[in-house]
């Protein structure tokens, strides 16, 4: 039976007035337990976070989208465009919830990342910013034809690592060179790193792109 919604938990803000709000999508077979570290390692009490479950179970944790070995378009598609749908839902719910999408950011790695770029390129509304770690894009010439209105206002980080087993370098930087071609405001950072963050190194070049945000 599919889901209706996603599944989330949010963690508050230590100042409790504050509005502003950090929506992270975890990677294949992860689940929002992997992310309850954030609010230490970024040391930002301004910021409420909200943890994202992707909506297919997946090996004890959860995916965002059916894949193969080659990327092939048409086994993920189906899944991005259904994923993307529920985020713009749960998007929506948090605005109407008091936390205004200016003032929130949204993150993912891996297949977190893919859905983060896939949702703030066609997103009607302008975020805070978006940050992608170690992801890739979903049909980036397809995305290119469907950007919103407010795409090329969207601030966005793109990290990725020089060694990267699974997601190739040279493919993923590619990709993002594409959307930048067309006007997309990205900044691209490589790491010395595989498939993971990479460290303080890493963390600290991620909250000064929040912080700019705001």
């Amino acid at each position: 039976m599919s889901k209706s919604k996603l599944d989330s938990i949010l963690i508050p803000a230590e100042q409790g007035a504050s509005k502003r709000l950090w929506v992270m999508l975890h990677g294949l077979g992860d689940s929002v337990e992997g992310y309850r570290w954030m609010p230490d390692t970024f040391r930002l009490p301004w910021m409420n976070y909200l943890l994202v479950n992707a909506p297919d179970e997946y090996y004890g944790g959860f995916s965002w989208f059916e894949f193969d070995d080659n990327g092939t378009p048409d086994i993920m598609r189906p899944g991005v465009e259904r994923s993307r749908a529920m985020l713009f839902q749960l998007l929506d719910a948090q605005r109407a919830a008091g936390h205004p999408t200016e003032e929130t950011v949204l993150g993912g790695f891996s297949q977190g990342c893919l859905m983060s770029l896939d949702v703030a390129a066609r997103y009607p509304h302008r975020l805070a910013g978006v940050v992608g770690i170690s992801g890739y894009v979903c049909e980036p010439e397809r995305l290119v034809r469907e950007l919103s209105p407010v795409a090329k206002q969207q601030r966005l980080l793109v990290t990725h690592g020089t060694y990267d087993p699974l997601l190739p370098l040279a493919e993923t930087r590619a990709q993002i060179e594409l959307l930048q071609r067309v006007g997309l405001n990205i900044q691209w950072q490589e790491f010395r790193k595989e498939h993971t963050i990479a460290g303080q190194a890493e963390i600290d070049l991620i909250r000064q792109f929040v912080t700019a945000g705001y």
